[in-house]
Formats: C-alpha cells, sequence, structure tokens
C-alpha cells in the first residue's frame, strides 16, 4: 500500500466515528409527522387556467402551522415548488430558490406570477428547520395553465 493509500485507510478510520456521529445528530432534526397529516393545494385546482398573476391557497390537514424557527410538535409551515421535476433531498433543509418558496411565516396563501403556458405546483411541510417531515408530507402535483 503506497503512503497515499495509507494517509487515506488511517485518515477514514480515525473520523468514521465523528461522521457516524454527525449523522445520528442531523437524524435528530428531522422530525416525525402525524400518520394522517396531509398537505394539498386548496385552490387553483388540478387543470385549471388562471391568469399571469394568481393567489394559491395553501391546504393541511392532521397538523398544525408554525412560523420556521418555531419548534412545535405536530406543526410545520410550507414551502411552494413551481415546475420542479425531481423532489429536493428530503433529508435536508429545503434549498429557497425561485422554483422552491419558503413560507417560514406560516402564511397559508400567495401571490404568483408566472410566465404563459403550462406549470406545476407542488407543496412539501417542513420542520422548523425547513426539512421536510420523516414521512414526507407532500401534496399531490397540480397543472394550472397561465393565460
Amino acid at each position: 500500500m503506497n503512503g497515499y493509500k495509507s494517509l487515506a485507510l488511517a485518515s477514514a478510520l480515525l473520523f468514521a466515528p465523528f461522521l457516524h456521529a454527525a449523522e445520528d445528530e442531523a437524524a435528530k432534526l428531522i422530525s416525525e409527522a402525524p400518520a394522517d397529516a396531509e398537505v394539498y393545494i386548496i385552490s387553483p385546482k388540478d387543470g385549471e387556467t388562471v391568469g399571469k398573476t394568481f393567489k394559491i391557497q395553501f391546504g393541511l390537514s392532521g397538523m398544525g402551522v408554525a412560523p420556521a424557527g418555531v419548534d412545535r410538535e405536530g406543526a410545520g409551515h410550507h414551502h411552494l415548488l413551481i415546475d420542479m421535476d425531481e423532489m429536493p433531498d428530503m433529508t435536508k433543509p429545503l434549498p429557497a430558490s425561485d422554483q422552491l418558496i419558503h413560507f417560514g411565516g406560516g402564511q397559508t396563501e400567495t401571490e404568483v406570477t408566472l410566465p404563459p403556458g403550462k406549470h406545476t405546483l407542488q407543496l412539501v411541510l417542513g420542520n422548523y428547520l425547513h426539512i421536510p417531515f420523516k414521512k414526507p408530507v407532500v401534496s399531490d402535483k397540480i397543472t394550472v395553465t397561465v393565460e
């Protein structure tokens, strides 16, 4: 075994317990959601045609809404996914972007402006740290057509 491989192996063996401990700590940050928790889009409806600027209303049952940073059992806050083909990593805090909008203030509706054409909308509920729940609370994806 050359010196670099020996050093890499020794480093891996030395730091493995710390990496495992860090993974254990991160796992503790993922909250449990009640089995009956459900998030959904109240409006617009799937297949609806909307104007360029339109309101989206969020629905939630089996849980409560709490702002980001407030660690309350059985509560979380909404994240809106717009035109996302793949789900983000559901074990880490959801990254904010133009396509993944955080509602950390506990908002239950928003107004968006989108260009004409077909768009998809979906909700994900996150805990106080923006991390999806262990059994992710995710809405059905709906499609709207913007005139």
